[in-house]
């Protein structure tokens, strides 16, 4: 076993018994958090927007762990048609649930809407997984030891503010601040799901994490461009995905973990290094916005919380 202070994926406890949903989990550090946790002896559910990329990344998983037990389900969350019939399709499959990761992103995105209508960060990121939180939350409150883990950045402090008067940015748009806006809300949303999951004495706890800088597919999405200069300094300068997945295990699995926690890694500006608990930003802890943000998630999503 590693130290705490050095904490990486051998410490991750025995999983058998436990059903695992994680979303975006066919690449990156979602399908390094979903590999490591079937291969741990949980039931994993690859929830993924392309079924035949989250079969290919299956049998990936059951190739490295023979007998591990993995299924997939589809998943768009940039459609809430979608994530209601993926919500309804998970709780008929597993009507228990132990551990929601939120892990599905997008970044920098050019400005367009998502099919309801919402800026696409927001309402992927955001908007998306609140909602299926909510729908799925019935089969994780009498679970003992339940999680929702959601995965916020470091982006959430740069250009980054709740913009409740043009949440959509229908008047003017920045990738960046786009793109901060979601990952402040999932840190904001964890916080105030978290108060409301203590209140009401539910066995299930609210938890974030961030990868720091971790070579993934996320810089797609940038301009043409900088796709070459971008891709090169990942790979240079980043962590590869196995190490940006662990602070999304470790507030999984990590039996010490308390509700309202937020993990990343321990070395300079949290960018790189194993997994530690971590400060958000001051703002991310104000209770007004956190508020505000859910009752405007409930009205933009007609997905209630029974907490």
């Amino acid at each position: 076993m590693s130290s705490p202070q050095q904490w990486s994926a051998a410490d991750v406890p025995d999983q058998t018994g436990r059903t695992a949903v994680v979303t975006g989990s066919n690449t990156g550090i979602g399908y390094q958090a979903a590999a490591e946790l079937a291969g741990h002896g949980a039931h994993v559910v690859l929830a993924v927007r392309d079924p035949a990329r989250g079969e290919a990344a299956a049998d990936r998983i059951r190739a490295d762990h023979p007998g591990a037990t993995v299924s997939t389900a589809r998943l768009d969350l940039a459609s809430l048609a979608s994530v209601r019939a993926a919500a309804a399709d998970l709780r008929a499959a597993h009507p228990r649930i132990d551990l929601l990761i939120n892990n599905a992103g997008v970044m920098f995105t050019p400005r367009q809407d998502t099919a309801d209508g919402f800026e696409m960060q927001f309402g992927t990121n955001h908007l998306g997984h609140f909602a299926l939180t909510g729908l799925l939350l019935d089969a994780m409150l009498t679970v003992p030891g339940s999680r929702v883990v959601t995965v916020s950045s470091n982006a959430h402090r740069f250009k980054a503010a709740i913009h409740f008067d043009d949440l959509q940015w229908q008047r003017s748009y920045s990738r960046v601040g786009a793109y901060g806006q979601s990952k402040l809300a999932n840190l904001l949303f964890t916080y105030e799901l978290q108060r409301r999951l203590s209140a009401a004495d539910a066995p299930t706890i609210a938890v974030a994490a961030h990868p720091g800088a971790s070579n993934t597919e996320l810089i797609r999405n940038l301009p043409a461009p900088m796709r070459p200069l971008a891709a090169w300094t990942s790979k240079l300068l980043f962590q590869p995905a196995e190490m940006g997945a662990l602070p999304t295990l470790r507030a999984a699995t990590d039996p010490a973990v308390t509700g309202g926690q937020y993990f990343g890694p321990d070395g300079w500006q949290q960018q790189r290094g194993h997994p530690v608990p971590v400060r958000s930003s001051r703002q991310s802890h104000d209770e007004e916005i956190q508020r505000r943000l859910w009752a405007v998630s409930e009205e933009l999503t007609g997905v209630s919380y029974r907490v």
